[in-house]
């Protein structure tokens, strides 16, 4: 299903990971994927408050915890570029949704990067 939120629709998930050679493309690929699937959850069923945003944003950190094997496969890992940019991207999404009070460190909670 294609993004319909106007303010994410043409958003550049994972941008600087794209620019930077030392994260390969085919699994920065998989975390754009994951990103997408986020946005389409939000569309789908939008979270009633706090609590189900971070519900949902949180199990898109586990995606990303289980592609931690993957980027080290690859030679690179997900690190403090890595990390701040999928953080910062949740954030936008979350924000674009109608979050934009949502706790930074929540949203990604569980992640293990």
């Amino acid at each position: 299903m294609p993004i319909t939120n106007t303010a994410i629709a043409d958003y550049e998930f994972l941008a600087e990971l794209y620019e930077d050679d030392y994260f390969p493309n085919h699994v920065v690929d998989k975390g754009k994927a994951v990103l997408v699937r986020l946005c389409e959850r939000l569309e789908a069923d939008r979270p009633a408050d706090l609590d189900a945003l971070y519900a949902l944003t949180q199990a898109a950190t586990e995606e990303f915890n289980a592609l931690e094997t993957e980027f080290e496969a690859a030679g690179s890992e997900i690190e403090t570029v890595a990390r701040e940019e999928i953080c910062g991207d949740v954030y936008n999404i979350a924000a674009a949704y109608g979050f934009a009070d949502a706790d930074h460190e929540k949203l990604t909670h569980t992640r293990n990067w």
